[in-house]
């Protein structure tokens, strides 16, 4: 059984020099045939921001008391209600704040969804939408999450290609 409340506050969270650390994840799946089958095409989940006006990938604080993995799995969870196993880190960022004037470290992970939640701790502050990763691409709003679809999409597209080698 999932919590369903989001962690609220900053008193515990890791700060790195004075950077705020955050950690995010990329939801993805591949895409069921209309025949019940499951497809090579992938598609990934992003979420609109508390306010509504933007699209981005699930992210948030890295606290005291988890490990940057687990707080990937919260994020997706608190703010896109998935659950999966978080895999290989794509990357760390810095980058700016749009609203607190301060720069910020990010780390970013795939997560491989194996169950979608009805109800989540930010379903009535979110809509999340599953698309291409082109799509994805065009509508999420932060440079370095883009940077991180793509080193995503690089590595799954090779690692298909070296299954289908086998074969």
């Amino acid at each position: 059984m999932a919590c369903l409340v989001a962690r609220t506050g900053r008193e515990l969270q890791r700060y790195n020099m004075g950077r705020r650390q955050v950690v995010g994840c990329i939801p993805y799946r591949y895409k069921n045939g209309i025949d019940g089958t499951v497809s090579n095409e992938l598609e990934f989940l992003v979420i609109t921001s508390q306010k509504g006006n933007a699209f981005m990938f699930p992210k948030g604080g890295w606290e005291l008391d988890e490990s940057v993995e687990e707080a990937a799995s919260r994020e997706s969870l608190e703010e896109a209600g998935v659950l999966g196993n978080v895999e290989h880190q794509l990357g760390q960022w810095s980058f700016m704040s749009k609203s607190h004037d301060t720069y910020y470290e990010g780390y970013m992970f795939p997560l491989f969804v194996k169950e979608q939640l009805d109800l989540w701790p930010e379903k009535n502050v979110r809509q999340r939408i599953w698309m291409t990763a082109a799509k994805a691409r065009e509508a999420c709003q932060h440079s370095w999450m883009k940077e991180a679809l793509d080193i995503l999409v690089e590595r799954l597209t090779s690692e298909q290609k070296q299954k289908d080698e086998e074969v």
